[in-house]
């Protein structure tokens, strides 16, 4: 059941960052890099996802003076596939046609981004390598997450406009509200998942 929701968890996740890039708005600075490597380069947005992953989780293991964590790759797997199949599956039937609805398709994106994270974080299961690397920084550099993940998100932003990558508003709300997102839906969604997951002790009579 743990692995379930770990899948479904990140179909989620891939579902809500498809969401954003098809709203036209603007997405976060790593899934901007994905699309302009995939437009300027060649590929797939989830094949670079995948690529991505891989090279990050070298990087890692190098900064982390640790053993490469192999498992990320089946996450980035399964995210990169999803992201393509929402891709190919919604972009003939989602057209944001005016500003209200890209609005909606950019808002049910960010708050399935944070559902899904939750999801699969909580299963506590093959880590997305740009997650390890913010724990790392913020390990060697002595400082909180807030600031690892903000220094993480303006390398890739750099990076993304670089490879000409979707910026826009959706990237400035993504940065500001999806950690806020992510923090309000854990502790509800931990709170369904446990009565699922954890065993349930036997009644004394």
């Amino acid at each position: 059941m743990k692995y379930f929701f770990y899948v479904a968890g990140l179909l989620l996740l891939s579902l809500g960052i498809s969401l954003t890039i098809l709203s036209d708005l603007g997405t976060s600075p790593f899934d901007a890099l994905l699309v302009g490597l995939s437009f300027n380069v060649g590929l797939t947005v989830g094949s670079w996802e995948i690529i991505i992953a891989a090279i990050m989780i070298v990087g890692n293991a190098m900064l982390g003076r640790q053993k490469p964590e192999l498992l990320g790759i089946m996450t980035a797997v399964i995210v990169g596939i999803g992201i393509d199949f929402w891709l190919h599956a919604l972009s003939t039937a989602i057209a944001p046609v005016g500003v209200t609805s890209q609005i909606l398709y950019f808002t049910a994106g960010l708050f399935a981004v944070g559902v899904g994270t939750a999801i699969y974080l909580h299963t506590n299961f093959a880590p997305i390598p740009v997650d390890r690397l913010t724990l790392l920084v913020k390990e060697l550099a002595k400082t909180n997450l807030f600031y690892s993940r903000t220094a993480i998100y303006l390398m890739f932003l750099i990076l993304a406009v670089v490879f000409g990558g979707p910026i826009g508003i959706g990237t400035v709300l993504t940065v500001c509200f999806g950690g806020l997102i992510l923090n309000a839906i854990m502790p509800a969604t931990a709170k369904t998942l446990d009565r699922v997951l954890l065993p349930k002790e036997p009644l004394i009579r």
